[in-house]
């Protein structure tokens, strides 16, 4: 069924999708890496598609720390309630990675620790994906984290703009393979 409403949905919004299936559980594994889920308080994953990186998120957070996932998508948003919507701490929102800091105020948070996104900016105009970028820049603590993928270094320069400290791997266990970058707050 997920893999189903992947591609149905890859057909009908390619470029709010981004890839033909989802990402895989090596990339899941390398983009979870850098996250210290001991201490995290509040996690906020964008565009989670079928929820490959949302399962993983789940698994090894603490039951007290909230995670918060945003999904525009209507089918695939409708897929991860029926998957997540039960379990404590863990809120499906159907509404733009824009808007996210608004959510998080809702929860009690003004920050937050870390910023997981599956987001394909490469298939966005430069201006959503600067509005993104700011407000993940706002919503981040200190010393917080935006982890994200892309499947070409085309945004590199475009992120460099809003995080100094960047830290790129590649993971060739994914179709099509995948940069992951790491970015830290200053």
């Amino acid at each position: 069924m997920e893999a189903v409403s992947f591609i149905k949905n890859y057909i009908k919004y390619p470029r709010m999708i981004g890839a033909i299936c989802p990402s895989s559980k090596a990339l899941a594994n390398k983009m979870m890496g850098k996250i210290d889920f001991e201490n995290a308080k509040c996690i906020v994953e964008y565009g989670p598609g079928t929820g490959v990186f949302t399962e993983e998120l789940i698994k090894r957070k603490r039951n007290d720390t909230v995670l918060v996932v945003m999904e525009l998508n209507d089918d695939l948003y409708d897929l991860l309630k029926l998957k997540y919507d039960h379990i404590e701490n863990v809120y499906i929102i159907h509404d733009s990675a824009e808007k996210a800091n608004e959510y998080i105020r809702l929860f009690g948070f003004k920050e937050v620790d870390y910023i997981v996104s599956g987001l394909p900016f490469a298939a966005f105009s430069e201006e959503l994906s600067n509005d993104i970028l700011t407000n993940t820049l706002k919503l981040l603590k200190k010393d917080g984290q935006f982890i994200t993928f892309q499947y070409t270094l085309l945004k590199r320069n475009l992120i460099k703009k809003f995080f100094k400290d960047i830290h790129i791997t590649y993971e060739f266990r994914n179709i099509p393979p995948a940069f992951v970058f790491n970015c830290k707050t200053e």
